[in-house]
């Protein structure tokens, strides 16, 4: 969320950061928008002061027994007390709509971000890990074939019970999913310094708003009553442990990890991944979080992107990383990677992973601040977000490239120890 003082020192480079994005400028229409608040404060201070005035002046002429003008001057402030409640409705209107506009503004990109106008913008920056290899003329299986055909992996349970984009995983392809979330959060939190938070998966509109799902993005979240959200990341209450806060600068950075059920409504999908894994209304994934001071924000940035490949290396899957165009940028970002793994069944790197620097946009949002050593004065932190990696699709990813032609699924050997050692994953009894 932008400072309207920073918008109006700065128009041209707050235009030129939205023309980037494919926005229209917006500083002028913001400015007037100032201007009107500004203006109903004034005429709302010269009333007030006037009253102020007017009942002195009344005490004045009372005391000088000049009951004529005592009267005149009752009248008067009778008259600005009947103005002023809606003195008090323009000001609140005035400064509703400054706020409701400068809500809905996105993070503007990094100077190093790439132009472009959809994800065909997007610049490779490196490849990493080999593709399987599998004999000739087999052709690899979709994950959801797979799962299915072992009987592991069960989608029409799931839609009596839940609807389309759910699923039920059973026996040896569960167990290979908690798998990958526990050797997810073990790998963050041993050897990439993050401390492992198990958060609440139900927030306050407050929290959703810190993050910026709120309110540009309602339609694509599942309200649970009348109070919360189900979370769809654990950005949310990660990122909202700092809300409010102002930390001593030797306290950053600060590193979270959590593994969480995931809840997005898709809105906006419809015809998109309709089968299998990839595309779900609940799902998990292991999200990092940092919060650090302004200057450390980018190496931060990087370090945890590759907490994030390290995943994907320690699983022997390709994958390569993708710099982020501006207009494929998320909402709250300034600079985002994604890590786009090789699935075999589908012939095509998907998203695994994604990573963003949102700079100090969500930390105004919260009013996160830290104290600079020696310095009287606050600054508002970094905050930066990552899946490391995003669970279901590592399971996806799992079964397409460790597939036999036989229909059973080689078992990671980093996988094996949290499955009891199990090496291969077959059918499940009584299925051939």
């Amino acid at each position: 969320m932008f400072d309207i003082r920073w918008i109006r020192d700065n128009p041209d480079a707050f235009d030129a950061g939205r023309r980037a994005r494919g926005l229209e400028p917006l500083s002028a229409a913001l400015s007037s928008l100032d201007d009107r608040r500004k203006a109903a404060i004034l005429r709302l201070q010269a009333v007030q002061e006037r009253r102020n005035a007017a009942a002195k002046e009344i005490g004045q002429a009372m005391g000088r027994k000049d009951a004529e003008t005592a009267e005149r001057l009752k009248a008067e402030v009778a008259g600005l007390k009947a103005e002023a409640p809606a003195l008090e409705a323009e000001d609140r209107e005035a400064g509703a709509a400054l706020q409701d506009a400068l809500m809905e503004i996105p993070n503007l990109p990094g100077e190093d971000v790439p132009v472009g106008a959809d994800e065909g913008g997007n610049v490779e920056q490196h490849r990493a890990g080999q593709k399987p290899g599998f004999p000739d003329g087999f052709v690899p299986r979709e994950h959801f074939a797979l799962g299915e055909a072992l009987g592991l992996m069960d989608f029409d349970a799931a839609a009596k019970m839940s609807g389309a984009r759910f699923v039920v995983l059973k026996g040896a392809l569960a167990r290979l999913h908690r798998a990958l979330g526990q050797y997810m959060i073990d790998l963050h939190v041993d050897r990439h310094g993050c401390e492992e938070i198990d958060p609440p998966v139900l927030v306050r509109d407050a929290a959703m708003f810190g993050t910026a799902q709120l309110p540009k993005f309602r339609d694509d979240q599942f309200r649970a009553g009348d109070d919360h959200w189900l979370i769809p990341t654990a950005e949310v209450p990660l990122t909202n442990l700092v809300r409010e806060r102002v930390m001593d600068e030797r306290e950053l950075p600060l590193r979270f990890t959590a593994l969480t059920n995931c809840f997005r409504a898709e809105a906006g999908s419809a015809g998109r991944d309709t089968r299998g894994m990839i595309r779900q209304h609940q799902f998990a994934k292991v999200e990092m979080v940092s919060v650090t001071a302004p200057e450390a924000s980018d190496a931060e940035h990087e370090r945890m992107t590759r907490a994030a490949e390290d995943v994907l290396e320690g699983l022997g899957l390709h994958y390569r990383r993708m710099l982020l165009c501006t207009g494929d940028m998320g909402f709250a970002s300034r600079k985002t990677f994604d890590l786009e793994v090789w699935l075999p069944g589908q012939d095509a790197f998907r998203e695994i992973s994604s990573c963003s620097n949102c700079g100090d946009f969500q930390a105004r949002r919260m009013d996160a601040r830290y104290r600079p050593a020696g310095a009287k004065a606050t600054r508002f932190v970094h905050t930066l977000n990552g899946s490391g990696v995003a669970v279901g699709r590592a399971l996806v990813a799992v079964l397409e490239n460790y597939q036999d032609p036989d229909g059973t699924i080689a078992v990671p050997q980093v996988l094996r120890p949290y499955m009891g050692g199990l090496e291969r994953i077959g059918p499940a009894k009584g299925k051939s």
